[in-house]
């Protein structure tokens, strides 16, 4: 685990990446970031965790790091001692945690619950949605108190390391480690001025299924009785509808991703 520091003094702002070693736009971005050196207001910390996944191109060593936590520092598996290893680094952090995905070209943003940094924070990331995940956090970071986590764009392109650049920078914006480019509100600086908020809902199993295709896009609603995938060639029809989150073919091994709830728009 690599851990570099901007500013003098205890951080109380960090920056996660290469949670997974098969999602490299996080560390792109922060060693873009770090090359930059800018000058900060308040002292931020940048961990690039999951060092060996990375260097192997690979999801994971023995075992997902988000799935683990609070991890255990005598465990066997290394990612079980690298989650608790990372616990400690983030205590009393506020966290941008980045990721990528296979459903979703454009960057959003997913937390435990909305809460008092989700609503600090999000206007000045470049998002238009927030997820809710709720009920699906047992083992992840997102449950660590303080923590807001994105999802850049699509695994292993350019766009989602110059996606997580940017989402860098609006965070550190939103928690004033970097001054704010149009001063203290965040839309005359050009970031976004309304997200809208969804509830993930119920996981979209597969079944067994071995071949599959997703015929509708992520954050579209989807009608009771339209056909939103294929499982080997057969139509699966939405009893009700939702709004699909996280929904690829094989971006989850047992799962196609979850049906959501708009709920609202942030700040409303």
């Amino acid at each position: 685990m690599r851990i570099e520091q901007l500013g003098e003094g205890t951080p109380e702002v960090a920056v996660v990446a290469g949670i997974h070693g098969d999602e490299p736009c996080g560390p792109r971005a922060v060693e873009r970031l770090l090359a930059e050196d800018p000058t900060v207001e308040r002292p931020v910390k940048f961990v690039i965790v999951n060092e060996l996944a990375l260097e192997r191109k690979v999801r994971y060593v023995n075992e997902d790091l988000n799935r683990v936590f609070p991890g255990d520092p005598n465990a066997e598996h290394y990612e079980h001692r690298l989650a608790h290893e990372l616990l400690d680094e983030l205590r009393d952090c506020t966290v941008l945690s980045l990721h990528s995905t296979k459903s979703y070209a454009r960057p959003f943003a997913l937390v435990d619950r909305v809460n008092a940094v989700a609503r600090s924070i999000c206007p000045y990331l470049p998002v238009s949605e927030l997820v809710e995940t709720d009920r699906f956090t047992k083992g992840k970071l997102i449950s660590h108190p303080h923590t807001l986590e994105v999802e850049c764009g699509l695994q292993g392109s350019d766009e989602a390391a110059e996606n997580a650049y940017d989402l860098i920078r609006g965070f550190l914006a939103g928690t004033a480690v970097l001054p704010l480019p149009g001063g203290d509100n965040p839309v005359e600086a050009g970031q976004r001025d309304e997200v809208t908020v969804y509830r993930m809902e119920q996981p979209v199993r597969k079944n067994g299924g071995t071949e599959f295709e997703v015929l509708v896009e992520n954050f579209h609603h989807v009608e009771a009785g339209e056909a939103f995938a294929t499982a080997d060639g057969e139509e699966l029809v939405a009893e009700e509808p939702f709004v699909p989150v996280l929904m690829s073919a094989y971006g989850y091994e047992d799962i196609l991703g979850y049906t959501g709830e708009e709920v609202g728009v942030l700040g409303d």
